[in-house]
């Protein structure tokens, strides 16, 4: 594997794609259609990302019977208007353009149903970037919790990869957790939605502002990697 060749798991919302309001804006009236109460703007915007069904239990502590009907009322409303409120970050169809030239593979992992995670990127028109889409099972089965589901996505987009090492890229906690336990570095991105300090917390090899940041630390890990493997093969030759 060349230095140029290193693949890139990406995770969708807050890394690639900013919602902008399409997934609380979702949650929200979705809350509001079932009678429930929706939390202020800061517990919203922390429920993007992490599994929904865990977010709907903890954070904005709907009852355990109603979680399937609100999911379904999001989703609804998210189809619908969600998906056209959202955005890509900029610079990533550049980055994503210049990854493709250079022939770095691409993936991505998310924790959004796989086949909305595929409508979103088909909606930006980067789909074709990425050699793997995972997400979650559409009924939000994978994994027994935030973590562990995360942990599975990320295994299963690096397997489809079929190589290592490999490098993630996301905006939470979530991210990095699923990169390190299957043996990634995480490179956190502070455009998405991590409270400060939190991805430095997780455990994120480097935090990066922009997306030409985030292409400099890729090339510096693949350098200190090509450094690192040239070693150990001269050390073999003696």
């Amino acid at each position: 594997m060349t230095q140029t060749t290193v693949p890139v798991i990406f995770d969708l919302d807050g890394t690639l794609v900013d919602p902008a309001g399409g997934i609380t804006g979702g949650i929200s009236a979705a809350l509001q259609e079932m009678g429930l109460p929706v939390p202020e703007q800061a517990v919203l915007n922390s429920m993007v990302g992490p599994k929904l069904s865990d977010s709907l239990l903890h954070l904005a502590n709907v009852p355990a019977e109603l979680v399937d009907e609100t999911i379904d009322r999001y989703r609804r409303h998210y189809r619908e208007s969600g998906i056209a409120q959202s955005k890509l970050y900029p610079g990533i169809s550049d980055l994503l353009e210049f990854f493709a030239e250079s022939g770095r593979p691409v993936a991505v992992a998310t924790q959004k149903p796989q086949s909305i995670a595929q409508l979103v990127l088909e909606h930006h028109n980067i789909a074709d970037f990425f050699v793997s889409i995972r997400g979650a099972a559409d009924d939000e089965s994978v994994g027994a919790n935030t973590t562990s589901g995360k942990v599975e996505i990320v295994g299963a987009a690096l397997a489809d990869l079929h190589s290592q090492p490999a490098v993630m890229v996301g905006d939470r906690h979530q991210d990095v957790a699923g990169a390190m336990a299957n043996g990634l570095d995480c490179i956190g991105v502070t455009w998405g939605f991590a409270p400060d300090g939190e991805l430095e917390e997780a455990g994120a090899v480097a935090v990066v502002g922009t997306a030409l940041e985030l292409r400099n630390k890729i090339e510096e890990l693949d350098a200190v990697r090509a450094a690192a493997l040239s070693e150990v093969q001269n050390d073999g030759s003696l």
